[in-house]
């Protein structure tokens, strides 16, 4: 893994783990709140897993409410990775629709939504939230037991191990930036219906966090869009099923 920083609009520094051979499918990562790009391990990739803003080796900077500033993010990644597949998990698919808004499907080839929101706010079916997340707010935005027992409960079946993993790097965001990225109010359906390429949509039907019907309202709207649902899975498929991801994501990169 080779760290490399790339700066945004405004000037902040974000961080991108790159990984895998020079020759493979190239993959940008975008993991979820108050994580990291360290929990995504898909070695037959080349990888580029960023650590959102406030998060993980990344600079805390800029409008944490701004829908603009997280697209800026984003196309700042791709114009130093190139054209790639993004993946968003959880909260990092809201980051896709920001730079939908703004920037269309410039330099992505597909796209995947993995246990995503895609909106935000009261009443926004794209960020529909399941009882793990309900019960985890207000507590874990500045209470770090509350927020390990929500890292515990988000994928009950990951080794003692993972969820430690999990739980390191969220306890490790501060407590501002925990709170400031509940604090927009964002509809995605007029950029969800025009998404122009290859699109897949994976979430646990086990998933507490996200609720699944907040993938089954994102893949109603994407044009052509597939939608995977994982059974007997909760909020990390590709930390549960990774074998199935991973073929899942090939098949969408292709």
């Amino acid at each position: 893994m080779h760290l490399t920083h790339v700066t945004a609009a405004g000037g902040g520094r974000l961080a991108v783990r790159e990984a895998g051979p020079l020759d493979a499918l190239p993959v940008v990562l975008l993991h979820g709140w108050a994580q990291t790009g360290a929990v995504w391990n898909l070695p037959d990739f080349r990888t580029y897993a960023v650590d959102l803003r406030g998060h993980g080796e990344s600079d805390d900077f800029g409008d944490y409410r701004d829908s603009a500033q997280w697209a800026a993010d984003l196309k700042a990644v791709l114009d130093h990775t190139g054209p790639a597949t993004v993946v968003g998990w959880s909260y990092g698919g809201l980051v896709i629709a920001d730079y939908l808004r703004f920037h269309g499907t410039a330099l992505i080839n597909a796209l995947v939504f993995v246990s995503a929101i895609t909106e935000i706010g009261r009443g926004r079916p794209g960020g529909e939230t399941g009882p793990v997340m309900r019960d985890a707010l207000p507590a874990a935005i500045t209470d770090d037991a509350a927020m390990a027992k929500f890292c515990r409960a988000m994928a009950p079946a990951l080794p003692v191990e993972t969820v430690g993993e999990l739980t390191a790097a969220a306890t490790s965001v501060s407590h501002k930036v925990r709170g400031e990225l509940f604090r927009r109010d964002v509809g995605s359906a007029d950029v969800l219906t025009a998404v122009d390429v290859p699109a897949l949509v994976v979430h646990g039907t086990q998933d507490e966090v996200v609720a699944p019907a907040a993938a089954e309202y994102s893949a109603a709207l994407i044009p052509g869009a597939e939608l995977s649902l994982y059974p007997d899975t909760a909020h990390a498929p590709f930390l549960e099923r990774p074998e199935q991801f991973a073929a899942d994501l090939t098949r969408v990169a292709r």
